[in-house]
């Protein structure tokens, strides 16, 4: 009997790990790919009960980033959710990164909850082409995207004015915003990974109720989502995605407008996207602008949280 309960607990645990898909028909190629026995803990402060999915992708390694929890992939189209694409992804574990090169062709898991994403069971694929029943991953072609030459920006410089058009369809311009605070990010409402776009306007969504609550807060301040997909992004589909934020619009703007006024501002804080498999690939750049219009902070990534911007907002927002 006790040969027979150890024996069930096994194969109790096999089912909870990483391969488990909804179908049994994945069983023996998982078992054999991922290297570890259950899913990554999520973090402390999240519920352990998130509604999530998991996709089967495959993918050629791109980089490995220095902090070793992220490796950019150029992975292949994930049906009925993201467009093949090339962008960053972290592990929970590090170790699921050891021994991998750039080039290599990988299969790896994609997890996703409603506002987490993270890679596990990642392996190699020594033979791509013939283990694969999948299209192997197809290099997009280059994007020429021409902007004017302009200087990079850095804390403490004068923000040039910029104009726009808001979700409201009003004209708007970064100058009519000195004499408050000022923060903006960038990002478009197509995009579906969680730790991306939907993270900012997230953390934007729960600045504006901090700000609106706090004692200190800046009298005048303003938050702006600027999106870089304008043919898609336009003020009606902006206002219809600012109010699923239930935004007020005196205190946050949703922002279109020319293609090149979008890139010369993006491009002047380090903001890089360009289309690619039908999605657009993108970094991630949110800029705090005190009362005199000069630049205060560049938060670089997805890493700063809304106290952290409040923070920034209620010393920027001093004349």
């Amino acid at each position: 009997m006790k040969t027979m309960e150890i024996k069930i607990r096994s194969m109790i645990k096999i089912k909870s790990g990483c391969f488990a898909l909804g179908h049994c028909l994945w069983a023996v190629i998982a078992l054999s790919a991922c290297r570890q026995e259950s899913a990554p803990t999520p973090p402390p402060e999240q519920p352990s009960a998130w509604p999530r999915q998991t996709f089967v992708v495959n993918g050629v390694v791109k980089e490995l980033e220095p902090n070793g929890s992220t490796v950019v992939i150029q992975h292949e189209a994930i049906s009925n959710y993201m467009a093949a694409m090339t962008m960053p992804f972290e592990v929970y574990d590090p170790k699921e990164l050891r021994g991998l090169k750039i080039g290599d062709a990988i299969n790896f898991h994609l997890v996703v909850t409603s506002n987490e994403g993270w890679v596990e069971c990642i392996t190699r694929r020594e033979n791509a082409t013939e283990s694969s029943n999948s299209a192997p991953v197809a290099s997009s072609p280059p994007v020429i995207r021409i902007t004017r030459a302009v200087e990079p920006l850095a804390a403490g410089d004068l923000l040039p004015d910029y104009h726009f058009t808001n979700e409201l369809g009003k004209a708007v311009n970064l100058g009519q915003y000195k004499g408050g605070a000022l923060a903006f990010t960038f990002f478009f409402t197509a995009c579906p990974f969680p730790n991306f776009c939907p993270r900012l306007t997230s953390n934007f969504a729960e600045a504006a109720a901090l700000l609106g609550q706090k004692p200190g807060s800046p009298a005048r301040w303003k938050l702006l989502s600027i999106s870089f997909d304008p043919k898609n992004d336009t003020p009606q589909h902006l206002e219809a995605y600012a109010k699923a934020e239930h935004y007020d619009p005196d205190r946050w703007s949703f922002l279109t407008g020319d293609p090149e006024q979008i890139s010369e501002l993006a491009d002047q804080f380090g903001e890089t996207f360009a289309a690619e498999g039908g999605s657009i690939t993108h970094n991630l750049r949110t800029v705090v602008v005190d009362a005199h219009g000069r630049v205060r902070k560049i938060f670089i990534g997805n890493a700063w949280t809304s106290a952290d911007l409040v923070q920034e907002m209620a010393s920027a927002g001093t004349p």
